[in-house]
């Protein structure tokens, strides 16, 4: 995944009070992916058999590029990645709306490179679920974003943008 990835004012209808000067200016890649990184948990929307949305918070950790996190596939939402694997993500953030959109894969390789990254990261983020000792692999899910949709609620829609990888 490209480390920068193309960054474009997002647009809204115009009775949202965007301007010129507003379209002008974007946010830095750096500074979103920190806040994803930073999040203690994540809002992932996934769709039921007949359409429907359904909405659940995970634990997650933000590495090389990819928001991975787990669950038991006996849980509703991990089917519905199983059959759908579209999704979107939000961060539970008071003043900063992040959104990330794509195709979830499940990496149930232990061998595989995102897990070399993720074991010690899970580990320093969450220490209480995880050991940096002697990591224990579990299949997980990695979105590695397609769109990245991200602003500030304060001064919105000042600075809103739409990162493309």
């Amino acid at each position: 995944m490209p480390t920068n990835p193309t960054a474009t004012a997002a647009r809204f209808p115009s009775d949202y009070g965007q301007t010129d000067e507003s379209l002008a200016e974007v946010l830095e890649w750096s500074d979103v992916s920190d806040l994803i990184a930073r999040s203690s948990n994540y809002f992932v929307a996934t769709t039921r058999p007949d359409g429907r949305p359904y909405v659940r918070p995970v634990d997650g950790t933000f590495v090389d590029g990819a928001l991975c996190f787990g669950g038991s596939p006996e849980t509703r939402w991990v089917r519905h990645l199983a059959e759908r694997p579209d999704v979107s993500v939000s961060l539970p953030d008071d003043d900063h709306a992040v959104i990330l959109e794509g195709a979830a894969e499940l990496i149930a390789d232990p061998e595989s490179d995102l897990w070399a990254a993720l074991a010690p990261a899970q580990a320093a983020k969450y220490p209480q679920y995880f050991s940096a000792e002697s990591p224990t692999f579990h299949p997980f899910w990695a979105l590695r974003p397609a769109r990245v949709y991200a602003w500030s609620l304060t001064g919105f829609p000042a600075k809103a943008t739409r990162f493309d990888f």
